[in-house]
C-alpha cells in the first residue's frame, strides 16, 4: 500500500472536514508526524506546547492531577481526535496532562499554520471561541475539584474562582449564596454554611455588612 501524504492524511482528519483545499494544503505542508511511546506525554498540564496534535493512531488519556500526584482521567482519546487547541485559541497553559496510553502517532501542527485557520482576533467568531475555551476550563476544574477536593477545598476554589482583584484585594462583588455555592460543589447547604463559618472564623474570608466577600491573603495563597 502507498504512503498516504500529508494531505491525505488532513482531510482523514473530522476536524479539518470543512477546510477549503487551499487551507488543507497550507496545514498538510505545516504538520509534522512524531510517534509516542507508551506512557510518553503528549502536553503537560500547566505548560505550553503552541502546537496542535491531531492522533492517527494509538489511544491516550486526558489526566488532571492535584499536588499529591492523584489523578482523574477527563477523557480517552483515538485516532481523530485532537488536543492543545485550547491553548492555542485562548495561549493559556494546558489545563491537563495527555499521556499516551499505547504507541501512538500524531501529526504536530505549529500555532502559526494554526492560526491561519482562524477567524481574526477582533472577529465575534474569534470571541465565541475564546469564551467556550473558558467555559471548557472552568468544567475541567469543576471535574478535578469534585473528585480531588474535600468540600472545603471545593468551597476555597469556588469562593477563588468567584472573586476578582480591587484595590490590591480579591473580592466577590457581590452576595454570596449558600445554596448556589452548594450547587456548584456538589454538597449540601448545611455543609457549606459550615464551612463559610468555619472560614471567616480563621480569618480566611471576611463578610461586609452589604453581603460582599473579601477573601484575605492567607486564603489566596493556600
Amino acid at each position: 500500500m502507498a504512503m498516504l501524504s500529508n494531505l491525505d492524511l488532513i482531510r482523514r482528519v473530522p476536524l479539518f472536514s470543512m477546510l477549503t483545499n487551499e487551507q488543507a494544503q497550507t496545514i498538510a505542508d505545516g504538520v509534522v508526524k512524531r510517534r509516542y511511546r507508551r506512557g510518553e506525554i503528549i502536553v503537560e498540564q500547566g505548560r505550553k506546547s503552541d502546537a496542535l496534535f491531531i492522533l492517527l493512531s494509538g489511544r491516550a488519556r486526558v489526566i488532571t492531577s492535584d499536588s499529591r500526584g492523584r489523578e482523574v482521567i477527563l477523557a480517552v482519546l483515538e485516532a481523530g481526535d485532537y488536543l492543545g487547541e485550547m491553548s492555542l485559541i485562548d495561549n493559556e497553559p494546558h489545563s491537563a496532562t495527555v499521556r499516551a496510553e499505547v504507541q501512538t502517532d500524531v501529526l504536530v501542527l505549529a500555532r502559526s499554520e494554526f492560526g491561519a485557520c482562524l477567524p481574526e482576533n477582533s472577529s465575534l467568531s474569534y470571541a465565541i471561541l475564546r469564551g467556550l475555551v473558558g467555559r471548557l476550563r472552568n468544567a475541567d476544574r469543576q471535574i478535578e475539584s469534585l473528585a480531588l477536593l474535600d468540600v472545603y477545598g471545593r468551597v476555597a476554589r469556588a469562593l477563588l474562582d468567584m472573586a476578582q482583584d480591587e484595590e490590591g484585594q480579591r473580592m466577590i462583588r457581590s452576595k454570596v449564596s449558600r445554596q448556589d455555592l452548594a450547587k456548584v460543589v456538589g454538597a449540601s447547604r448545611e455543609m457549606v454554611s459550615r464551612v463559610m463559618k468555619d472560614l471567616e472564623e480563621r480569618g480566611l474570608i471576611e463578610t461586609q455588612e452589604n453581603g460582599w466577600v473579601v477573601l484575605t491573603d492567607r486564603l489566596t495563597t493556600q
